[in-house]
């Protein structure tokens, strides 16, 4: 049997990053068994643990493509720079985060499956990364942006829960937006 060509070996591997998102997503890290994912995506149990290791490796690859929708959907709501960017970021930050193929991939499993540390690690490389540079380049932002990011990136994941659980988004955007008022000289 020929091997795979390069192209084929990188189709395999993003078609199951999407169906173990979904599963994972639906069930959970817990209840998602590689078995399944392999079925679904049309592959052999070999072809995931070739191309990740073990569920923990596709896991984290599924997690920090999550990480990235995120911060793609921050970007593109808020390519500039400012308050407003701020603010139309944070936004689009809670839309992304509590989308239902992100939400418990990101906020839920992430943290518990890959250990706090590694999921900070890998959300600072994302939409953490972003708020830094944006807070950064204010002018006018009254405190140390690295606590002013770290406050917020942490109320935006609460908040994200907060709605996820029935928590109306409007109160949500409007708390944040308080939030991000409060920082400015």
């Amino acid at each position: 049997m020929a091997r795979a060509t390069k192209a084929q070996s990188e189709a395999t591997e993003r078609r199951l990053r999407e169906v173990a998102r979904e599963l994972f997503a639906e069930q959970g890290y817990a209840a998602v068994g590689l078995e399944r994912v392999a079925e679904a995506a049309g592959v052999t149990r070999g072809a995931v643990y070739h191309h990740f290791g073990d569920k923990l490796g596709l896991f984290t690859a599924v997690l920090a493509d999550a990480h990235a929708v995120i911060a793609d959907a921050v970007a593109q709501a808020a390519p500039g720079a400012g308050w407003s960017a701020i603010r139309v970021g944070s936004a689009a930050f809670l839309r992304a985060a509590v989308e239902p193929g992100i939400r418990r991939i990101v906020l839920v499993d992430g943290p518990a499956v890959v250990g706090w540390e590694s999921w900070r690690r890998m959300d600072s490389q994302h939409s953490t990364k972003l708020l830094a540079e944006g807070l950064a380049a204010l002018d006018d932002l009254a405190v140390d942006p690295g606590a002013a990011g770290a406050l917020l990136g942490g109320a935006m994941n609460e908040a994200a829960i907060w709605i996820a659980d029935g928590g109306r988004p409007e109160l949500a955007e409007a708390a944040l937006n308080r939030m991000i008022d409060s920082l400015r000289r």
